[in-house]
């Protein structure tokens, strides 16, 4: 068995639910990552996590509890709203570990303790019935289990990382979700960040990577944090990556709208070296390592 991708959010910025957004989905951002031995990453806790979360306890075995590290990018909203909702953290004997930037002098914890202050949730996180850990990352890679995992920050309003896990067999998945590659905005980043960036993600089996806009929208966005499709292939082709899944769709895309940008991005790709495999993150969609 090799190691399995499943999108279970795709969309960015806010949920956008309706008939217009049946097949790639409207739930924000979350990924479920399983390797070869079934160990679960979970890469991202928007509103889509509701759904795995309930898939999860559905499918638990008594007395076997579900254990999964939940690796946060940031700490805006579509990015960790689903937390709340996640069901294995209602049931005890479930061990759950969540990981995250800080923000300034804001931990993780202190942020999920005000997602669920008692004035915007009747649950508390003191309450919760799973063993719930909440560490911060930071230069030192994270031993999660089943995959290696390290962080690079990227161009992105607040601290926001992208993510490297490396598994045993060598294979290897680059996730990031809200990053600004062109030249819009003021960044805490190196001047030699994208040389860096390019290492970072340098060869991986599949990149997963913001491509908000149309280069046409982001004349109107630039400095919002965010790509065009065309700069996540370019990224793709400099970096070697084998896959690139096209991410954190634009609220206002529909599903024929981004069938239209996938095909502009394989046009792309062609145009560059014709080798790069391109797909449209979608609700559902399971790809494999």
């Amino acid at each position: 068995m090799n190691t399995s991708v499943t999108f279970w959010g795709t969309r960015g910025t806010i949920p956008t639910p309706g008939p217009h957004t049946i097949r790639h989905g409207g739930n924000t951002a979350c990924v479920e990552v399983r390797d070869a031995s079934g160990h679960l990453v979970i890469l991202d806790a928007g509103t889509g996590i509701r759904s795995l979360g309930n898939r999860l306890q559905g499918r638990a075995k008594p007395g076997v509890g579900v254990r999964a590290d939940i690796i946060v990018s940031h700490a805006h909203w579509d990015h960790i709203q689903g937390l709340p909702y996640f069901a294995p953290f209602f049931v005890k004997g479930n061990t759950l570990t969540v990981w995250g930037p800080k923000q300034g002098e804001v931990g993780m914890g202190d942020i999920l303790k005000t997602l669920m202050q008692p004035v915007v949730f009747p649950v508390p996180l003191e309450a919760l019935a799973a063993t719930l850990e909440v560490r911060h990352v930071d230069a030192e890679p994270i031993a999660a289990h089943g995959c290696t995992i390290t962080a690079m920050r990227v161009r992105h309003p607040s601290v926001t990382l992208g993510y490297r896990l490396t598994f045993p067999d060598g294979k290897s998945l680059v996730y990031v979700t809200d990053d600004e590659l062109g030249l819009g905005g003021q960044y805490e980043v190196p001047s030699d960040w994208r040389r860096r960036f390019v290492e970072f993600i340098g060869g991986t089996d599949l990149l997963i990577h913001d491509a908000m806009y149309t280069p046409e929208e982001y004349q109107r966005y630039a400095g919002w944090g965010h790509s065009t499709y065309v700069e996540a292939v370019e990224l793709a082709v400099e970096a070697g990556a084998k896959r690139l899944a096209l991410f954190h769709h634009e609220p206002e895309h529909s599903d024929a709208v981004l069938d239209e940008i996938t095909d502009r991005a394989r046009e792309v790709a062609a145009q560059r070296n014709g080798r790069l495999e391109i797909i449209a993150a979608a609700e559902g969609l399971q790809v494999t390592l």
